[in-house]
Order: C-alpha cells, then structure tokens, then sequence
C-alpha cells in the first residue's frame, strides 16, 4: 500500500471510531453553550467516550477558547478565553456540520505531535462553535502495523545545478571502470554465499556499502582494492542464499551486468551508482544528471538501453 494511501486508512480509521461519542458530546455542549463550567463538566465526563482522546476543549466562531483544557484526569482553566485562531487546522475549511480531522501537527499545550478532530456545535440551524478533540500520534500508532512500501518504477529529478552542466562534462575513467568485470564478479559471490542482500556500488567513487543479513543494522564500506581482493571471503561468513529473497539468485548477474551496461553506454549520461535489494526486489539507480530512478528487478531487466538513452538499435543491455 502506497504511504499517501496508508495514512489516509488510519485517518479514516479514527474518523469512524470518534464520530459518534463526538457527535453526542456537541449535542450536550449545544445545550450548556457558552457557559464554560457548565461544558467543563460535559466534556470531562465524556471524555472517556471518545477512544484514545487525551484533550477535549471547545471554541467559539472566532476561535476564542470556552472551555477548559479537559483531560481525563481532570481541567486547566488557565486555557479559557485564549485565541486558538492561528492553530494550523483552523487555516483551512472548518465543518459546518459532522467531523473533520486535521493533519499532524506539534501541539502547543503538550509540544508532541498530535491531530485534532473538529465537531461542529449546532442548536437547529445555526452554527455555534466547535468540540476539538486532540489525539497524540504516539497513541494512534500504538498497535499501528508498518506500511508496505510502494513498488513500481519511480523516478526523482536530482539537482538543477548538476542538470544544467551534465552536458559540458564526460565520464572521469575511474579504477572501478578499469576492474569492472572482478568487481561485479565479488559482489555477486558475496550476495549469492556470504549473505549481502543489500549492496550500493557508486561507480564514480570506487566505493561499495554492503548491508549483510547477519547484521542489518550496520552496513560495511570497502574500495576497489578490497572488493578485489581474493581473501574478501574470509571476513564474510558463508551463508546460504536466503529462501525468502524476492529475487533469484541467477538474476543478481544479470542486474550488475545491466550496470555495467548503464555505466559505459553514454560519456555524458552514465550510471554514477546502483544498488540492488534481493529481498524487496528493488534496484536504485543514480545519472550523472543527478537523476534517481527506483524500480522492481522485474521490470529493470526488460528494459534495453533506449529505454534510459532513447532510440538507438544497437543499443540492449547485454544477458548475464
């Protein structure tokens, strides 16, 4: 589920658990309206009504606070007759009728990220104020499960200062253009035996970041001259490939052959680094324009060199 998407389930989510206990307590609030002990006492007994509310308070049209600050523990009367006009929900459209949420936002009277829901207060046709009702995030997202992250190709233009130059510069040889072949060939050996399933190879630089399965919070930095290196093994345990990996193992070849393809096709377009996820299936790619593409293996693979170059007929990425 794309991440726009997640947060707009677990909003509505809310939305669905608050609106009725809400919509009572505005039907209680427009009887006592605007005596504020007489709403203090309303919201503070129904406060409990309203899942995972830390704050309710009510204002009037010209966002003049009535109420107390009513916690489930009791009122903060210091809050009443304060100008809540400037808070960051009441910049936009205000509900004449039913419930809005606002988006996140750093709360003055707790300074915690919070959201706030709005309840119009009306007796017959005419608007009286509002019941907000604040939530902290850290509560709404308690029991909260982790989005799956989006896949499909996305790209993200990259810095308009390197665009505007990519053409008066070439590709600068670099030790790793030299050793292309022996370095694609280790990190290969390593992501297929010793347990790499994450790897970021920037081919200007020379320099490689490996995230290993035995220890995924720390990522390794080695060089060309270490890359090389025979003995590179010795450091890495072996280990099988893991079966849950999303890309199989024949076609790691066949994405850091692509690379290579990608790195030599142009001297002015040329890839600076690419990197490669086994087990979400992601490749990463930044241009020499500063440009960033991410993709599924999948669909990388069946692309050829005019895709990212334009039309040229002798232009594929070559098989592993």
């Amino acid at each position: 589920m794309p991440v726009q998407q997640a947060i707009l389930a677990k909003k509505a989510a809310l939305a669905q658990a608050i609106r009725a206990p809400l919509s009572a307590i505005a039907r209680r609030c427009a009887e006592a309206w605007p005596d504020p002990d007489r709403l203090d006492a309303i919201l503070l007994e129904a406060i409990h009504t309203v899942p995972a509310c830390h704050l309710l308070y009510c204002w009037d049209l010209h966002g003049i606070e009535l109420s107390s600050m009513v916690g489930p523990d009791g009122t903060d009367t210091a809050w009443r007759g304060r100008d809540l006009s400037q808070r960051p929900y009441l910049k936009h459209s205000l509900p004449f009728e039913g419930t809005m949420l606002s988006s996140v936002y750093q709360s003055v009277y707790t300074n915690k990220p919070c959201v706030t829901a709005l309840q119009a207060v009306r007796r017959g046709d005419q608007l009286l104020g509002f019941v907000a009702a604040d939530f902290a995030v850290t509560d709404l997202l308690r029991n909260a499960e982790l989005a799956r992250p989006a896949q499909g190709w996305r790209q993200f233009r990259g810095d308009p200062a390197v665009r505007g130059t990519v053409f008066t510069q070439t590709r600068a040889h670099s030790l790793l253009d030299e050793r292309m072949d022996e370095v694609l060939a280790a990190i290969g050996t390593l992501m297929r035996d010793h347990g790499v399933f994450h790897s970021k190879i920037h081919f200007s630089s020379g320099r490689f970041s490996l995230w290993l399965m035995d220890d995924p919070y720390n990522y390794r930095l080695h060089g060309v001259e270490e890359i090389v290196d025979p003995e590179l093994c010795l450091a890495y345990p072996l280990r099988g490939y893991p079966e849950n990996a999303k890309v199989a193992a024949g076609q790691i070849d066949q994405v850091l052959t692509a690379f290579k393809a990608l790195r030599f096709a142009d001297e002015t377009i040329y890839l600076r680094s690419g990197s490669l996820n086994v087990m979400n299936a992601l490749v990463g790619l930044t241009f020499s324009c500063d440009g960033s593409h991410y993709m599924p293996v999948e669909e990388f693979l069946a692309k050829d060199l005019t895709f990212w170059f334009g039309q040229n007929e002798e232009c594929e990425i070559p098989a592993a």
